[in-house]
């Protein structure tokens, strides 16, 4: 077992040196990609928006997006939430982050809340092809004005309108953690602070000798 994960260990790192070496790979810049992995939008879109988990908490420790205790620190601290199978992406939609902003001016905020995709909602009101989002509780909370946390809460579906938007992670480096059960046959990433407003287009990796990228 201490054999594998060392392998893994090591796989990570090259990985992390092959991608510096192809940053445009990574972030689609536009002089090497276009603009075909830039995913900022510029327009509002209507959805809908629930809250989990306790009042002003995270949610739920990891999600589908394997996350873990990283949901309830700088720099995501519960502005987190689930989000319904059309925006997740079978996990390509892990990590990306959105404007949210509710509607009813006589509780909400005009000001949108930034949220980062941390889970996926499968069933329920996330189902039948919806655009929906499951916030924390606190991230749901925000969307009120100041004190009307509580009564916006009560209120369990609202409308909302959303966008995508830069995904911004001061004073942090991208970084590759490498998953539990990975073994020196099978290995499976996690990418967190996918900084910027980019999606990866793809990965380079190769082990630990020889020169031949994968």
């Amino acid at each position: 077992m201490a054999a594998s994960s060392s392998s893994s260990s090591a796989a990570s790192a090259v990985l992390l040196a092959s991608l510096v070496v192809c940053g445009a790979c990574l972030f689609g810049s536009a002089e090497a990609s276009g603009a075909a992995h830039r995913v900022v939008d510029p327009e509002w879109h209507p959805a809908t928006a629930t809250w989990y988990g306790s009042a002003e908490g995270d949610g739920s420790d990891g999600g589908a997006c394997g996350y873990g205790t990283l949901v309830d620190v700088v720099p995501m601290k519960a502005r987190v939430g689930a989000v319904s199978p059309v925006l997740f992406k079978s996990g390509e939609g892990c990590g990306a982050c959105y404007k949210v902003r509710c509607l009813d001016h006589n509780i909400c905020s005009r000001r949108a809340v930034t949220v980062i995709v941390t889970d996926e909602c499968p069933g329920g009101v996330c189902g039948g092809g919806r655009t929906h989002f499951d916030l924390s509780g606190a991230a749901f909370g925000r969307l009120a004005v100041a004190g009307a946390g509580g009564q916006l809460r009560n209120r369990g579906e609202i409308n909302v309108v959303f966008r995508r938007t830069a995904c911004r992670y001061g004073g942090k480096n991208i970084a590759f953690h490498v998953n539990e059960g990975s073994t020196s046959f099978w290995l499976s990433l996690l990418v967190e602070f996918e900084d910027g407003d980019g999606d990866i287009g793809s990965m380079q990796l190769k082990q630990g000798v020889g020169d031949l990228f994968s």
